[in-house]
């Protein structure tokens, strides 16, 4: 099983990846394409250029065609297309659609993480909002219209439930 997890910031896609790989053991998690770009010194400007993004997507289809089976993503090229489009880039311009088509379709499960009222009242609040806002817009966009056909069979799962239930909603799907 390969889950990919994807949505805007400040929505809990990582808590919620690490709350799955915590209850169930045979999956591992992979840290989001900016932590680890961090990590091998990437200088990220503020707020993040297209550059950045493209980085980020990059790496992102590298690790969706290296990570083993068992591996819950923490972002997928996705959020990045999403990203892109949101300042603006023209997303077929913004990648090699072959290339993501190829990386998505190493998954089994899609995870949708939008923007709720439940996560606006109990998370954190985020930053960049207005960007925020597009980000989840295009994104919902790209997973339910598909237009450069990169989910193909991909089951996807928009996560509308209560954060409390989110676990157990993926854990009925997988199981």
């Amino acid at each position: 099983m390969r889950i990919g997890v994807s949505g805007p910031h400040g929505t809990g896609k990582t808590t919620l990846v690490h709350e799955l790989c915590s209850r169930f053991n045979e999956l591992t998690p992979v840290e989001e394409p900016y932590v680890l770009l961090e990590e091998d010194g990437y200088d990220f400007e503020y707020p993040p250029s297209r550059a950045d993004y493209r980085a980020q997507l990059t790496r992102s289809i590298q690790l969706l065609t290296t990570e083993p089976d068992g591996s819950v993503f923490d972002r997928t090229p996705l959020d990045f297309l999403a990203y892109l489009s949101a300042t603006g880039l023209d997303i077929e311009s913004a990648t090699t659609p072959a290339a993501v088509r190829n990386a998505l379709a190493t998954l089994d499960l899609l995870v949708l993480v939008p923007i709720t009222p439940e996560t606006e009242r109990l998370l954190p609040p985020a930053e960049m909002l207005g960007l925020r806002h597009t980000v989840n817009e295009v994104l919902l966009e790209l997973a339910y219209t598909d237009p450069l056909h990169l989910l193909a069979d991909i089951p996807v799962i928009e996560l509308n439930v209560p954060l409390a239930d989110r676990v157990e909603t993926i854990g009925a799907m997988i199981r």
